[in-house]
């Protein structure tokens, strides 16, 4: 008897623990969903801070499509004006002007020099990367427990805080393999962009690595728009501008 009622319990909990994951998980592609449409264009400015307050922006115009597609081309300063970037799953490149041959670049490298590394800057959805493991609901917010799907990604964990209302994150803590804190963003000006899509306008991160530097990326346009599968190929990259309307 105590032991069909052990089996029982095992059964249960297996039934609960499934449970939670989808709703956790479901609340993470939702998050996905309200950041950014399947398939877009959008434009960004990146801003890095150093201690002493001198600061460095970029602009740049960025395409994705589906899960794994991502390319973006620099529109200032004058003197990065038509580098871009190439991201297909895990595997990255930068296309400079001048160099004829795409180079081959890594997520924890940096495009820009700041706290964003070049995951953050060509960033998947969170689902495509990341599965919930753990979840806490608070009166305004859900905390998510997240755990990379695979070891190409660039944070072994993250912890998420959605905000209920409008299921968004106001802030991410980037976290290593060893436990050590990396960088944490803070997500903040929830606005409502083309579509009534509402999302946040600026994301920025600091990082106990880099203490006295911050980096910021905002964003100014973040819409629906379907691409051929042929822009997201390195001969693509020096014509990604060409695709601004």
């Amino acid at each position: 008897m105590k032991k069909s009622i052990l089996i029982l319990m095992t059964v249960l909990v297996g039934l609960a623990s499934s449970a939670f994951a989808m709703d956790a998980d479901e609340i993470l592609e939702k998050v996905d969903r309200n950041l950014n449409p399947t398939s877009y264009e959008s434009y960004r400015k990146l801003i890095n801070i150093e201690p002493d307050g001198n600061k460095r922006e970029y602009t740049l115009y960025t395409i994705k499509k589906g899960e794994d597609k991502v390319a973006s081309v620099f529109l200032e300063p004058s003197s990065d004006k038509g580098r871009a970037t190439l991201r297909l799953g895990e595997n990255m490149w930068l296309h400079i002007p001048s160099v004829g041959k795409p180079l081959r670049i890594t997520s924890l490298q940096s495009v820009t020099g700041g706290i964003f590394n070049n995951a953050d800057i060509m960033r998947l959805d969170f689902s495509t990367e990341y599965k919930a493991e753990q979840m806490e609901e608070l009166s305004d917010a859900f905390v998510l427990k997240l755990k990379a799907k695979t070891d190409e990604v660039a944070y072994d964990r993250l912890e998420m805080t959605v905000d209920k209302k409008h299921l968004v994150p106001t802030e991410v803590k980037c976290i290593a393999a060893s436990g050590m804190l990396i960088k944490t963003l803070h997500f903040k000006k929830i606005m409502e962009f083309e579509g009534g899509r509402v999302r946040p306008a600026v994301m920025e991160t600091v990082s106990p690595l880099n203490p006295g530097y911050k980096s910021v990326m905002i964003f100014a346009k973040v819409r629906s728009r379907d691409f051929d599968d042929e822009v997201f190929t390195l001969n693509y990259m020096p014509r990604i501008e060409s695709l601004r309307k």
